[in-house]
């Protein structure tokens, strides 16, 4: 992947949405990319969190081990979505397991790294921290919907 197609693809993800291209460089400076085989693990809950995923292409999914009933798939994500982005904000272990679901190709991001670049350059760090919140806040208002529909229809 050339620096411009990384560019390209981190200012359509909605976690770097709006991000003057300048900064999106810089980002795509500091990432990989990596490739994996089906049936691949990525990483495991209760791994420790050290980088951000963007799949390029293919698709991985993501899943939780249930005691006495196996896996439970969270979501299958495709070309153009990421994971792994609570890593970037906390020293928690992963809280999923991410699986390669179809053979794939990721750019990564370290957490290390992405740190650094921060920690040099204030006015993105600021730019990007809104940007995690708008998107851990989505998510947060996807979770409550989900757990009022379970609430409401009995399957909770």
């Amino acid at each position: 992947m050339t620096p411009a197609e990384a560019v390209e693809l981190l200012g359509k993800i909605k976690f770097f949405a709006g991000l003057p291209a300048a900064y999106l460089r810089r980002i795509a400076d500091i990432g990989s990319e990596e490739e994996h085989m089906g049936a691949t693990v990525v990483f495991q809950e209760g791994d420790k969190g050290d980088k951000f995923y963007l799949i390029i292409d293919g698709a991985v999914r993501i899943s939780r081990m249930v005691p006495g009933m196996g896996e439970e798939a969270l979501a299958v994500l495709k070309s153009g979505a990421y994971f792994g982005e609570m890593a970037l904000i906390d020293d928690f272990p992963r809280s999923a397991h991410a699986i390669v679901h179809e053979k794939c190709r990721l750019f990564v991001i370290r957490k290390e790294d992405l740190e650094d670049l921060l920690f040099v350059d204030r006015d993105l760090a600021y730019e990007l921290l809104w940007n995690f919140v708008r998107t851990l806040s989505g998510r947060l208002r996807e979770t409550n919907d989900k757990m009022t529909f379970l609430s409401v229809t009995n399957k909770f």
